[in-house]
């Protein structure tokens, strides 16, 4: 099921921005080598604090960057963002053996693209969380899916031609995430945060 869901986000995103560059009537033809090419590609390692208790959480990110060719000069560097993360290995020996979280989002990343080799850049997305998690004690197991809300940045760095490498740290949001999951809930707040590693081939 977390597999279709990341491999729909991904076709999604790449209709879109295909469908905007076919759209398109004005394209300079000529980018010239500090330019961005529209769509990008990556994967990475992610290393969390999942914010339940617990001290870290590893797995892999997906992402997808489609940088919108034709905008306003004070707009260039815009574009979207479709991102895929699981995180289900490297508990901490506190953690519970099955605990899980997954999200897929997107949304909007702004990068400068004014630098030859560097390229900073921020982002803010939106998109729907699991997580998983079983308690021992009382043996029960719960899931429990929200809205996700993220924002975060990083430093992208052109390795060689088309292949860069991202350095990324994201902060998350899941509102009201403990009301379901004790008898009294208390109004709660899950902020899941840590950093991705990883390379992207821009096209």
């Amino acid at each position: 099921m977390r597999l279709k869901l990341y491999v729909g986000l991904a076709l999604a995103l790449l209709f879109v921005g295909a469908a905007y560059s076919a759209h398109a009537q004005t394209v300079p033809a000529a980018r010239g080598p500090k330019a961005f090419s529209p769509l990008a590609i990556g994967a990475g390692f992610s290393g969390y604090n999942p914010d339940d208790g617990h001290t870290h959480l590893l797995g892999g990110t997906l992402w997808i960057d489609y940088t919108l060719p034709v905008v306003p000069h004070i707009l260039r560097g815009i574009g979207i963002e479709a991102e895929a993360r699981d995180l289900n290995y490297g508990r901490s020996a506190t953690a519970e053996p099955d605990l899980r979280e997954d999200v897929a989002s997107g949304g909007v990343i702004y990068s400068w693209p004014h630098y030859h080799k560097f390229h900073p850049y921020g982002k803010f997305l939106m998109g729907f969380g699991n997580t998983d998690e079983e308690d021992k004690r009382e043996g029960l197991k719960f899931h429990d899916s929200r809205t996700v809300t993220s924002f975060g940045g990083g430093l992208e760095y052109r390795a060689f031609k088309s292949i860069w490498v991202r350095g990324d740290y994201e902060y998350q949001s899941w509102p009201d995430f403990f009301k379901h999951s004790t008898p009294t809930p208390p109004a709660g707040r899950l902020n899941p945060q840590g950093f991705t590693a990883g390379a992207m081939y821009h096209f």
